[in-house]
């Protein structure tokens, strides 16, 4: 990575990218395979040239020795001895018999093998794709390999993504602020202009590349007007420069934009989607950016949501919106990213039959089959807002006929905004898992988005970045692991949480035990923290209007934004049942539906999502609403004060730099969740009257 005024960069700069010097009879093994020669087989493939210098640079840090390059396998003096790397495509002649014709056709596009082979007279460890961008993330699987530990003879590793597009969406703005950010400022603007730090867009290339993601949008989906621009002559050249950086590592730049644009820049008086200009405007628009920009990935919309222009101005609809733009972005191998993030944000808080969970099926469901092929259309997690528990939004299995990606948050924005330690993977995992029944049973969240299920040729997911200015990329070093676990579960969702999760800390904090064992349990137990000293149930939006940040049980109770819980006197909770309710049970397929329609059956961590209940209602656990309130938020204080215990444990056992990050934050933490604690409480005792069976303190 860079180094900044000539002094060697931090830990926490280089995240999962440390490549630390290995213990004595790890590197012996290793440097076996990797000190002959690294040996590249293939020609005029560009990223074929950054994954030699990743191994080079990586190997040389990690043993000790720049290892010996060379373009030729045969020859070497030591070849029947020593091992040798041999990266390239499986087109090549040297590469040829490492792989079936199966696996390669297996391996699609971006896939890649490490496979050790020992042939008379040689022995090699194949890294190899079918292009060199499989090539690329096959070099940064070996490397890992090396970081944790594993052994490297015999390998036989076979991997290919499970969705075409695994996308950052950032939010930030041309004034340096980020939208929902938590790590410092951008790292593409200030003041209105790119900030043309290259090398520290080509670090954050890398760390994209190295977990195997493949697209970045670098604006935010609330377009302003300065941002309108960066489509515009003015702009392009300096994109284009962005969008070179990021080819370096195999990542396609794509630019949100404004859908408003032809009259934003003062050349039409209508933006209308069916409108010939308009069409011939965006089709103008997009040849200019791919002049500038010849593998632009595409557009990413987010239109007639939270006050944004779009197609309902002319009485249009979304597929006639976002057919336009695929129309423009066609001829050059474009597509558009089109958000489902839709719903009446100027609700009655006083009409009940309106349903903000309901909204993005009840708008898009009706269109399926309507849109383009180059039209993805990009579903949150879940139907409502990024919540510390939400379902499965229900568009997936819904949607049969349309692209799709799975969107998922990063940064923190209603889970503790990265000064509270809450790691998602595990929440992620229980939606990619889930399964939809859409036709029949194995029809995971994960198969629909990716196109699996219903064998469409786009899909994937999109992550909104947590990433800063901050000099560890996101404020507090943990939350790290979310970004790492976001590309990691893109790549394959059939990892588990506990994978993952070891994976990060063996590459971030090294492999010592202790180390391991204590911050990957901290991370695998934040979430449930997280979730119990804040808000019960499945309800959410207990916090404080606009920022987000901080418990304020009626913040949005009586405001336009939909997002209510209803508490009085007798109970809490939303009826979104079929036989009593706003129906949204219904729009899941028959399994889920009917478990979700049923209090016996709905599961308690989801049960004042569904269902409005008194607070005499008794659990699974056994335990009735109310006093699983107060138990859950007693307990949850604790577990955020047994968190700085944990952490106390690994003083000299990490560096103090992020030591110390880490312990203010975690400290702050608890003192958060013990407001948590006092006003969800309080809040929940005044309103029920029903005291704590344990006598403990509440206001």
């Amino acid at each position: 990575m860079s180094r900044q005024n000539g002094e060697p960069i931090s830990d926490a700069y280089q995240a999962w990218l440390r490549y630390v010097r290995l213990k004595p009879e790890l590197a012996k093994e290793y440097s076996s395979w990797c000190g002959a020669a690294i040996v590249v087989a293939s020609e005029g493939a560009p990223l074929l040239a950054t994954a030699r210098k990743e191994l080079a640079a990586g190997i040389e840090s990690m043993l000790g020795f720049a290892p010996q390059e060379s373009e030729q396998s045969q020859g070497n003096e030591n070849s029947g001895q020593e091992g040798f790397l041999l990266i390239g495509t499986l087109g090549e002649k040297e590469l040829q018999n490492v792989a079936s014709e199966s696996e390669r056709s297996a391996l699609g596009s971006e896939g890649y093998l490490l496979r050790t082979v020992e042939e008379p007279g040689r022995r090699f460890i194949a890294i190899a794709g079918n292009t060199d961008r499989g090539a690329l993330y096959g070099a940064f699987h070996f490397l890992r390999l090396m970081q944790t530990g594993q052994p490297i003879r015999g390998l036989n590793v076979v991997e290919r993504p499970a969705g075409s597009l695994r996308m950052i969406n950032h939010w930030d703005n041309m004034d340096g602020s980020v939208e929902r950010g938590y790590a410092g400022r951008s790292i593409f603007y200030l003041d209105g202009v790119f900030r043309e730090d290259w090398g520290r867009i080509r670090d954050y290339a890398r760390l994209m590349a190295a977990i195997g993601l493949n697209a970045v949008s670098i604006n935010n989906v609330n377009v302003h007007e300065t941002e309108t621009r960066l489509i515009a002559p003015e702009l392009l050249p300096t994109v284009a420069k962005a969008a070179g950086v990021f080819r370096e590592y195999g990542v396609r730049l794509y630019l949100s934009i404004n859908f408003a644009s032809p009259m934003e820049l003062g050349e039409l008086g209508t933006a209308d989607p069916l409108d010939p200009q308009v069409r011939r405007w965006w089709a103008e628009r997009a040849a200019d950016v791919y002049r500038h920009i010849p593998d632009f990935g595409g557009f990413v919309v987010k239109a007639d949501s939270e006050f944004r222009p779009g197609p309902f101005t002319y009485g249009r609809d979304h597929a006639d919106g976002a057919n336009m733009l695929a129309d423009a972005l066609r001829p050059h191998g474009g597509i558009v990213v089109w958000r489902c993030f839709v719903y009446d944000c100027l609700q009655d808080w006083r009409d009940r039959t309106i349903d903000r969970a309901r909204a993005a099926y009840d708008h898009f469901r009706p269109l399926d089959g309507k849109f383009a092929d180059n039209v993805v259309l990009q579903i949150k997690n879940g139907p409502v807002d990024f919540q510390v528990r939400e379902p499965a939004s229900p568009l997936f299995g819904g949607m049969q006929a349309t692209n799709q990606l799975l969107e998922l948050q990063i940064t923190q924005e209603y889970t503790g905004q990265q000064k509270h330690l809450c790691y998602l993977v595990p929440q992620w995992k229980e939606v990619i898992d889930f399964d939809t029944c859409a036709i029949g049973e194995g029809s995971t969240v994960a198969k629909a988005a990716t196109g699996e299920l219903f064998g469409r040729p786009v899909g994937g997911f999109a992550g909104v970045a947590n990433i800063g200015d901050e000099s560890n990329w996101t404020g507090n070093p943990l939350a790290q692991a979310n970004y790492y676990g976001y590309g990691r579960l893109a790549w394959r969702p059939e990892l588990t949480a506990e994978q993952i999760t070891d994976e990060w800390v063996k590459l971030t904090f090294g492999d010592d035990p202790g180390v391991v064992e204590t911050i990957s349990r901290m991370l695998l137990e934040s979430w449930s923290i997280y979730e119990n000293y804040t808000s019960p149930l499945g309800i959410g939006w207990m916090v404080n209007p606009g920022h987000h940040y901080g418990p304020n049980v009626d913040g949005y109770e009586y405001s336009l934004w939909g997002t209510y819980h209803y508490a009085d006197s007798r109970g809490l909770g939303v009826d979104r049942t079929v036989r009593t309710g706003t129906g949204y049970a219904g729009q899941y397929h028959g399994a889920p539906a009917a478990i979700y329609e049923s209090v016996e059956s709905c599961p308690d961590e989801l049960l004042l999502f569904f269902h409005h209940l008194p607070y005499s209602h008794v659990l699974k656990s056994g335990k009735t609403i109310i006093q699983h309130i107060y138990d859950s938020h007693f307990e949850g204080v604790e577990q955020a004060e047994g968190l700085i215990v944990s952490w106390r444990g690994l003083e000299g056992k990490i560096d103090g730099e992020r030591y110390e990050s880490v312990l203010s934050r975690l400290k702050l933490q608890a003192k958060h969740a013990a407001e948590w604690r006092d006003v969800i409480n309080t809040y929940f005792y005044r309103k029920s009257g029903v005291p704590d069976a344990h006598n403990r303190t509440i206001y």
